[in-house]
């Protein structure tokens, strides 16, 4: 009888096979290893793009942010321009209206039966209270003349002969009473001799501010 030994085939068999059983679970790892970095790679691109995408509409706000404060620099610059000439223009209108106003109500006082600007309710409670401060309707206003008129920082010099004091303070009366004039003060008087007429006259000067 012969006798076949197998044993030691079955044992090569069994470990060849458990050689490619390793074989394939290393192929198994190694390609889930693979598989694994590219969902990572996948997700690190989602981030990469996500956060691409947050810079590019940040440096969008930025850039409108700029442009925004770049066009409110030049609106404050045009602003402060329009403003200056503004105020340019208001001191012109100021210097052209106001001294002619003031120079017409002084025509308007001394013009007879004519009386100063004056508020119609203020000038019925002075009346009322203090009549002795209302201006004179019937004085004839032809009883003094200017020789000089001054005007200067609103402040105003008027210098005249007169032909008593009293048309002096008639004058200082209702310059006190204008709505134009303010802080009448009547200066030092004097008699003299009209070398035109040689009547007896008083030379006087008043100051007073001016509104307007």
């Amino acid at each position: 009888m012969i006798r076949v030994n197998l044993l030691p085939q079955k044992r090569r068999k069994q470990a060849a096979a458990r050689g490619d059983m390793w074989l394939v679970a290393s192929l198994v790892l190694v390609a889930l290893e693979v598989v694994a970095c590219f969902v990572w790679y996948g997700s690190k691109q989602d981030e990469l793009a996500q956060q691409q995408s947050k810079n590019g509409a940040l440096e969008a706000q930025i850039k409108q942010i700029k442009d925004v404060s770049k066009n409110h620099e030049d609106l404050k610059k045009k602003l402060a321009i329009l403003r200056e000439r503004e105020e340019a223009i208001g001191k012109l209108q100021s210097a052209r209206t106001g001294p002619t106003a003031m120079l017409l109500e002084v025509a308007r006082m001394l013009t007879p039966g004519r009386g100063p600007s004056v508020d119609p309710s203020e000038l019925t409670k002075l009346r009322r209270d203090s009549p002795g401060q209302d201006y004179n309707q019937n004085w004839d206003s032809r009883r003094i003349w200017l020789t000089r008129f001054v005007e200067s920082d609103r402040t105003v010099r008027l210098e005249g002969m007169a032909r008593d004091g009293e048309d002096v303070s008639e004058l200082a009366r209702r310059m006190n009473l204008s709505t134009y004039f303010r802080e009448v003060q009547l200066l030092p008087a004097k008699r003299e001799t009209d070398k035109a007429s040689g009547l007896q006259v008083v030379s006087f000067k008043l100051e007073a501010k001016v509104r307007y």
